[in-house]
């Protein structure tokens, strides 16, 4: 059977092109072998069950110990019913023991009947059966929620002192979060469940890291090998920037150009071709897309994500550590600080879905700013968004859903309606810079130049907001736009600069031109 970029459900090497899973986890046999209690966590649709799965087969394989990997997702249902949430996952492990293990290894028959201890009486008769140390992977663990989450945990706690011979030899948690941040699954008040830990004897914390540059080669090294359709090396690089290695969606590009565009497989996957696929699964926002962004109204999220977009997160303090931690374990953003969004389709996602509002009570006629060569009048625009946001910003920033950014996310969504109605192919690249209360912009624009060759228009843009008690931020925008004009080899720019003092200290909108250090020519619209 032809292999295909999988993007549902685990991977397999049958079926889907795949790094081998094992090597994934490299850690893991070693800590079943000390008969460790270890956590494993990664954002969704990472591929932590298909390498745990793999983890497990490999044991099993072995003929060292009886492993077996069950979901958890069922006993969600049972919300604070502990001895329902129980017996959903007893006949989840016992339909996947059956499945992944032969007759002798597997469990017998588990009591399904009253409340308490449960979980813990059917671990203790298996192991004692078994004659191989036994190795659970509770897959979904934190999809748990209160006192059944709390409940397993404890069990498996009181358990821990009897392995080998009358508990689980090794047990393997999986979820989205590190088990420190558990508490938090009992519906967002930690109070839930009590003040010491329900799992303080794990071992270690393994977090299944996103593909490297080079795993995501070997990955479409693999359709090559399969088709002969070959990525060129530019393409490849920019599969890798855009995704920064997020496994789903690493996967979802590939069969985004070689299944939906298509590109025949005659001929070569280009660097222009990823532009394009990347595009299309923003503006498709499939189901890994929109379960992100449906967490951008948690108030957590907001915590981190609305100072990030304006450029003022500082961090530091218990809450806003926590609340950084719970953004990075879903996925948002990246690892390690400074805090910086996970990867550049992530940033468009987010910023359009803030922005959708605004762009949708938008209709800026598209002709009027395209000059007679395709190419766009960029300061006839600029002057356009300026009258806009002079008569209609204050209201229309009201309604969005992240008022400290929302002057910036306006520009973006008017930018945006005009480039993708204009012709279909412009492109805004974002940063947001981090403590520096600044959000930085590339437009590129592609049009036909006179000979028939195609060429792309470059226009960059800084975006400040002057508030209360700041001082005029022109000088330091100047510097930081001079540093941004430098990366991009660009000798213009523009600076924008929104006046959120109050309507008593803004003036008109008017453009002037500024000298940034290093002698670039910037025009500065204070608005």
């Amino acid at each position: 059977m032809k292999r295909r970029f999988n993007t549902t459900g685990p991977c397999r090497p049958d079926l889907h092109y795949m790094i081998p899973a094992d090597s994934r986890l490299p850690e893991a046999p070693g800590l079943v072998e000390q008969m460790g209690y270890f956590v494993v966590h990664a954002p969704r649709q990472t591929g932590k069950t298909t390498a745990l799965r793999a983890v497990a087969q490999r044991l099993t394989a072995s003929g060292r110990h009886a492993a077996v990997l069950f979901s958890c997702e069922e006993g969600s249902a049972a919300g604070d019913d502990y001895g329902s949430a129980q017996r959903a996952i007893l006949r989840e492990l016992t339909r996947a023991a059956q499945i992944a293990l032969p007759p002798e290894l597997q469990p017998p028959p588990f009591s399904l009947e009253g409340h308490e201890g449960l979980l813990s009486a059917a671990l203790t008769s298996w192991a004692r059966a078994c004659p191989l140390p036994l190795a659970l992977i509770f897959d979904e663990i934190d999809s748990l929620r209160g006192q059944s989450l709390l409940s397993v945990l404890r069990q498996l706690r009181a358990g821990f002192p009897s392995r080998p011979e009358h508990f689980p030899a090794s047990v393997v948690l999986c979820g989205l979060r590190d088990v420190r941040d558990y508490k938090a699954a009992s519906g967002g008040d930690p109070e839930r469940l009590g003040t010491a830990s329900p799992f303080n004897i794990k071992l270690e914390s393994l977090r299944l890291g996103d593909f490297s540059e080079e795993e995501l080669r070997a990955l479409y090294a693999q359709h090559t090998e399969d088709t002969g359709q070959v990525f060129l090396d530019a393409a490849l690089a920019r599969a890798f920037e855009v995704t920064a290695g997020q496994p789903w969606l690493v996967n979802a590009l590939g069969r985004e150009i070689v299944e939906k565009m298509p590109v025949p497989p005659t001929e070569p996957v280009t660097r222009a071709h990823v532009e394009q696929a990347k595009e299309r699964l923003i503006i498709a926002r499939a189901t890994h897309l929109d379960s992100l962004v449906s967490k951008l109204a948690e108030p957590r999220v907001r915590r981190v994500l609305e100072p990030m977009l304006a450029g003022t997160y500082e961090g530091g303090g218990d809450t806003y550590d926590d609340d950084a931690s719970y953004v990075r374990d879903l996925g948002l953003v990246a690892q390690g600080k400074p805090l910086r969004i996970a990867n550049p389709i992530y940033r468009e996602v987010i910023a359009r879905v803030l922005s959708s509002s605004a762009e949708e009570r938008l209709d800026p006629p598209p002709a009027r700013f395209l000059l007679p060569d395709g190419r766009l009048a960029f300061r006839r625009l600029l002057r356009a968004f300026a009258a806009f946001w002079h008569e209609h910003g204050e209201v229309l920033a009201s309604g969005m859903p992240y008022p400290e950014v929302a002057p910036q996310l306006v520009l973006m969504a008017f930018l945006q309606r005009v480039i993708n109605v204009g012709n279909g192919g412009g492109f805004i690249d974002r940063e947001y810079g981090v403590g520096r209360g600044r959000i930085d912009l590339l437009v590129r624009f592609p049009y036909c130049k006179p000979d028939g060759s195609r060429a792309v228009q470059r226009r960059a843009l800084e975006l400040k907001v002057w508030r209360n008690g700041q001082k005029d931020p022109l000088r330091e925008g100047l510097a930081q736009i001079d540093d941004y004009l430098a990366g991009l080899r660009l000798r213009r720019g523009t600076l924008v600069i929104f006046d959120a003092r109050g309507r008593l200290a803004r003036s008109a909108p008017r453009f002037d031109e500024a000298t940034t250090p290093r002698g670039r020519r910037v025009a500065v619209l204070r608005l």
